[in-house]
C-alpha cells in the first residue's frame, strides 16, 4: 500500500538515506529540516505517516506530539498524521513519553532498514484497520446482514454469487429499482477473502460529473479553486477491499472513459495529480437500466459494458419471487419491530394475503417500507390489512368488452389489450413516458421498447 510519509530529522545526510530508502519502497516522501516546518506540512500535505526526530531546532519531537495529540483531540477533531518516533537517545523514558503523547512505535539510530520497512508496514496495516472501522461505524449497522430467498430463482442467483465471491471478478449486478442490489453487493463483499477490507459505495447518480470524479479519484492540494489540502477518493479508501458502484448506467460519459481506464489497468490519477497510483479493489456495479439499449443510443461505453459484464447477476423482481414474501414480512417485522417498538409483532392472516396478493412495483423495498408504516400505526402487536395502506386493484384498470363476433385469438387479444393499457398509462401520466412507466410498474427502456413494438403514438392525439 503506497503511502505519503513526512520525514522529519535535522541531520542532511538520515534525511537523504531516508528519502531514498522509502521512495524505493514505493511511497511519496516529504521531508522538513525543523519542527515549525514539520507542522506546516503536516496541516497542508496531510501525510499518512510521520518519521520523526525526537532532537530538533526550535521545536523538539516531543513538542510536536504535544501539538499533534491537541489538535486530534479538539473540537472538531483534526485529521493528524501517524507518527514513529526516531531518535540517537533511545531511553525507556522517552520511548514511554512518546508512546504516551500519540506516537505508534519508536525507533533508535542506527536502525536496520528491514526494521524501518516492518514497522512502516505494522503502522499502515493498523492505519488501515481505523481507516475500515470508521467506515463500517458510518454503516448503518446489520442492515444488509441478511440474505432473504427461498425462490428456486434467488436461490440459484445466490448459489452463483457465493462461487463468484471468492474470486476478484468483476460482477455486474441487474434488476429493477428495488430488488435488493446493494444486499447482494455486500453479500458478495461479505463472503470474500476481502471481508476484513473496506466495502465502499459510490451512487453514480447522485452527483454531477466534476464531484463524482473527486468522490471516485480524489484530488491534490491546488487542483481546483478550494482544494487547500490532498483528498483520498473513494477508491483509495477502499484499498484491498471492494468498491460498489451503484447506478452505473447514469455514470457520465466522460468519467466512463476514467473507469475503463482504471478496470484495465489497476491504477490511476487523483483529481491535478501526476502520480499514477496503483490499487486493488474489487469492483461491483448494479443498475436498473437496460445497458445494452443505452449502448445503442450512445449513453454508455460497449467496451466498459464488456469490462464490466465479467459475471451478470439479474435479481428477479419480488412479484416473481411468491415464496420469498412470507419470509421477507418475518425479517422486517423482527428487525424493525425490535427496533423500532422493543416489543414483537404478528401480522394477520387477511394482512398476509393482501401482501401476496399485491403487485409491489418498488419491490423488497417498498415491501420493507410498507412493513415500517404498519409498525408504526398499528396500537397493538397483531399488523392488519388497513394498517399496511396498499390495495389490490380488483378489475381491470381498463374494460375489455366483447362482441359476439370478435376474434378470441389469445395472442391478438392480448396485443389488442397491451396497446389499451400503455396508451391509458401515457394519457394519464401527460404523455410523460418516464411518469408512465412509474405508473405502470415497467421499466423506462422497456416502455420505450413496448410503444415501438406494439405502434402506440408517444405523442397526444391531435385535437
Amino acid at each position: 500500500m503506497q503511502a505519503r510519509i513526512l520525514i522529519v530529522d535535522d541531520d542532511h545526510d538520515i534525511l537523504s538515506a531516508l528519502k531514498k530508502r522509502l521512495i524505493w519502497m514505493g511511497h511519496e516522501v516529504l521531508t522538513a529540516e525543523n519542527g515549525e516546518q514539520a507542522l506546516r506540512l503536516a496541516t497542508e500535505e496531510a501525510p499518512d505517516l510521520m518519521l520523526l526526530d525526537i532532537e530538533l531546532p526550535v521545536l523538539s519531537g516531543l513538542d510536536i506530539l504535544k501539538q499533534l495529540a491537541e489538535k486530534r483531540s479538539g473540537i472538531p477533531p483534526q485529521i493528524v498524521p501517524e507518527v514513529i518516533v526516531i531518535t540517537a537517545f533511545g531511553t525507556i523514558d522517552r520511548a514511554v513519553e512518546a508512546i504516551r503523547l500519540g506516537a505508534c512505535d519508536f525507533l533508535t539510530k542506527p536502525f536496520e532498514p528491514d526494521h524501518l520497512s516492518i514497522v512502516i508496514e505494522k503502522v499502515m496495516a493498523q492505519m488501515a484497520l481505523t481507516r475500515q472501522i470508521g467506515l463500517l461505524q458510518a454503516e448503518v449497522g446489520g442492515r444488509y446482514e441478511h440474505v432473504v430467498g427461498k425462490d428456486s430463482r434467488m436461490v440459484e442467483l445466490l448459489d452463483t454469487a457465493r462461487r463468484v465471491a471468492g474470486t476478484s471478478a468483476t460482477v455486474l449486478l441487474l434488476g429493477e429499482t428495488g430488488t435488493g442490489k446493494e444486499v447482494i453487493a455486500r453479500a458478495l463483499h461479505r463472503w470474500s477473502p476481502r471481508v476484513t477490507k473496506p466495502f465502499v459505495v459510490v451512487n453514480c447518480a447522485a452527483l454531477p460529473e466534476s464531484l463524482l470524479e473527486n468522490e471516485l479519484f480524489g484530488h491534490e492540494k491546488g487542483a481546483y479553486t478550494g482544494a487547500v489540502r490532498r483528498e483520498p477518493g473513494k477508491i483509495e479508501s477502499a484499498e484491498g477491499g471492494t468498491v460498489f458502484l451503484d447506478e452505473i448506467g447514469d455514470m457520465p460519459a466522460g468519467l466512463q472513459t476514467r473507469l475503463l481506464r482504471l478496470l484495465q489497468d489497476q491504477e490511476f490519477y487523483r483529481v491535478g495529480g501526476v502520480q499514477s497510483i496503483r490499487t486493488n479493489v474489487r469492483f461491483v456495479a448494479a443498475t436498473n437500466k437496460d445497458l445494452k439499449e443505452a449502448i445503442q443510443e450512445g449513453q454508455f461505453r460497449q467496451d466498459l459494458f464488456y469490462r464490466l459484464n465479467v459475471i451478470s447477476l439479474t435479481l428477479p423482481p419480488l412479484r416473481k419471487r411468491p415464496d420469498d414474501l412470507s419470509a421477507l414480512v418475518d425479517h422486517f417485522i423482527r428487525r424493525h419491530g425490535a427496533a423500532m417498538s422493543r416489543r414483537p409483532f404478528t401480522v394477520s392472516q387477511d394482512a398476509l394475503e393482501l401482501i401476496c396478493e399485491y403487485h409491489w412495483p418498488g419491490n423488497v423495498r417498498e415491501l420493507e417500507n410498507v412493513l415500517v408504516r404498519a409498525i408504526a400505526l398499528c396500537p397493538d402487536d397483531c399488523i392488519e390489512s388497513e394498517h399496511l395502506g396498499i390495495t389490490v386493484q380488483r378489475r381491470l384498470p381498463v374494460e375489455a368488452n366483447f362482441a359476439e363476433d370478435d376474434s378470441l385469438n389469445y395472442h391478438a387479444v392480448m396485443e389488442h389489450y397491451s396497446r389499451k393499457v400503455i396508451e391509458e398509462g401515457l394519457r394519464r401520466s401527460g404523455w410523460n413516458q418516464t411518469k408512465a412507466a412509474e405508473l405502470l410498474g415497467l421499466q423506462r427502456t422497456y416502455l420505450t421498447r413496448l410503444i415501438r413494438q406494439r405502434g402506440v403514438s408517444a405523442k397526444p392525439p391531435s385535437v
